[in-house]
């Protein structure tokens, strides 16, 4: 099997679940939804009160917003561990592996399929975020250091997903176990600042892979200082994306049932 068949195959599985994605797009907005609605709750709800407490001069949904593009992020990958387990439930992956394909192709079609329709998930919550008052100041350049940073986010949690899909038995345990990905944002800088929160929750916020990407979404978007955030953000995230490949890989690898 040489590279050229590899991506080839690739390319075919990734057609694959892009052509499933539009045609069963449910799911997509399911993901999409969440975010949203939290976008909407923590701006005309909550957001006199948390705002108030922030002591800038800026509006809270310019605080709040690279934190729920962070989510929306992590909210994405679950459609990745939903797609992989149902392929697996339904006994797809194992036709593939008797098929003359590329092994990886399978997964990496997953992967990459999930990540783009995770992206331009972002794009529509940051439309929302800009509708409701989002202002951001970053130049076009950090805008595209931003969205470079949230494919890698989005690339190095579909491969855990993918993970989580092919060692789970049922769609609605691929989907929960993923969910605590989602929660995360809640445990860091997403919608109050880390030095708010009482000292265990607060070094648990300030050390978390996610702290330092909302972080630095939000010092390219908001020109907020990034400093040594920058390269934790994509240190973790090469270090999730190693960690979620090497699991997937292994799980594919096992023998059927």
């Amino acid at each position: 099997m040489t590279i050229a068949h590899a991506v080839r195959d690739s390319r075919t599985m990734l057609r694959r679940n892009l052509l499933h994605a539009l045609r069963y797009p449910s799911m997509t907005l399911s993901v999409v939804g969440m975010p949203i609605v939290m976008l909407l709750l923590f701006v005309y709800v909550l957001g006199g009160v948390l705002g108030a407490g922030l002591g800038t001069s800026g509006s809270y949904v310019d605080y709040l917003a690279p934190g729920i593009i962070l989510m929306a992020a992590a909210s994405g990958s679950m459609t990745v561990a939903i797609s992989v387990c149902s392929d697996m439930t339904e006994g797809i992956i194992n036709r593939f592996r008797t098929m003359p394909i590329s092994r990886a192709s399978v997964l990496t079609g997953h992967v990459v399929g999930g990540t783009v329709q995770t992206v331009l998930s972002v794009v529509l919550i940051t439309a929302v975020a800009l509708l409701v008052g989002f202002r951001p100041t970053g130049a076009p350049l950090d805008w595209l250091a931003a969205l470079g940073l949230v494919t890698l986010v989005s690339f190095a949690l579909s491969w855990i997903s993918a993970a989580a899909g092919l060692m789970t038995r049922s769609v609605e345990t691929a989907s929960n176990i993923v969910l605590p990905l989602s929660l995360l944002p809640f445990i860091g800088s997403a919608f109050v600042p880390t030095d708010s929160m009482p000292p265990a929750v607060r070094w648990f916020a300030e050390n978390q892979p996610f702290t330092p990407i909302i972080e630095t979404i939000r010092g390219l978007l908001m020109g907020t200082p990034v400093g040594a955030n920058g390269m934790l953000a994509v240190g973790w995230c090469a270090v999730i994306a190693l960690v979620g490949y090497l699991w997937a890989r292994a799980a594919f690898n096992r023998a059927p049932a």
